[in-house]
């Protein structure tokens, strides 16, 4: 396939790369409407593999001299052997992106159409490793986290990247949330939002009676007087769990609050009443994460 060595940044297929912002990015269905569900951009080997694995479609590579023939080789291998893969200097690259490449290769893809709730909650439950089980396949999901309001893409990769570590079945965004395929969401996470089904959701009275109707059992993360304890929490798992993670600072709304069956906090020591959403994710879905 075409490697082609750069020696200007005036070309106009070089536009995705070209100091181009997450929204813009995002926002290139609108521009060509019909065609995609926008764009996001893979940096480094590893993430740019992990979206080739995950099935996602890629327009055009940026790498330096060193990422080259690693990056040919990887479309070969995914099947797209004439992507275009650009190789440049650093100070050209720098030029042109307005950041420097440190992982020596940024891609550009296209991002995959979002699937419906209830099609995410029927797909089979994975395992400690993330395949699918064989005993739960017909019964679709049991473990799922729910991000409520999170805007911070460092926190929202960090969410990603434990639940792909502990076995979630799926992440559910809730529409006012930080896009999980923005570049810092991605970074943050190493490429684990292209390896975690996830979709975002409709409104609280729309969300909740979908779980419930696929028998999950919502614990919302949260300080409340009637909280539960996450350890007594854990000895009487139900099947299915829904966990639910509220925003920096705020928590959870009042609709969320009134949507949980149980609301569950961490025990804490030393006065501290609250961890970053990050961690307190991880302690939290390692709890509910069961006999996985």
């Amino acid at each position: 396939m075409p490697r082609i060595d750069l020696h200007d940044i005036a070309d106009a297929r070089l536009a995705d790369f070209a100091r181009a912002t997450d929204v813009a990015l995002k926002n290139v269905r609108r521009r060509e409407p019909g065609r995609e569900h926008g764009l996001y951009l893979a940096e480094s080997l590893l993430v740019f593999e992990r979206a080739l694995a995950a099935g996602h479609r890629p327009r055009s590579v940026l790498a330096l001299e060193s990422a080259a023939a690693e990056a040919l080789d990887a479309l070969a291998a995914a099947g797209h052997p004439d992507t275009p893969v650009f190789v440049g200097s650093d100070d050209l690259l720098a030029e042109l992106t307005g950041y420097r490449l440190h992982r020596a290769l940024v891609a550009s893809m296209s991002r995959p159409a979002l699937r419906p709730v209830d099609e995410l909650l029927s797909a089979p439950a994975a395992n400690p490793a993330g395949d699918p089980t064989t005993d739960s396949a017909a019964g679709g999901a049991r473990r799922i986290v729910v991000v409520e309001n999170v805007v911070d893409p460092t926190n929202l990769g960090a969410i990603f990247r434990s639940a792909g570590a502990i076995g979630a079945d799926a992440v559910l965004v809730t529409p006012q949330c930080s896009d999980p395929y923005y570049r810092r969401a991605i970074r943050v996470s190493m490429g684990t939002v292209l390896q975690v089904p996830w979709t975002r959701t409709g409104p609280w009275h729309e969300l909740a009676p979908q779980l419930h109707a696929r028998g999950f059992h919502i614990a919302a993360l949260a300080l409340t007087p009637d909280a539960v304890s996450l350890r007594d929490f854990e000895r009487r798992l139900p099947e299915r769990v829904a966990l639910v993670l509220g925003a920096e600072g705020d928590g959870l709304t009042a609709e969320a609050l009134a949507a949980a069956d149980t609301v569950v906090s961490i025990p804490m020591l030393h006065g501290i009443d609250s961890l970053n959403v990050a961690a307190a994710s991880a302690v939290a879905m390692w709890a509910v994460s069961g006999d996985r």
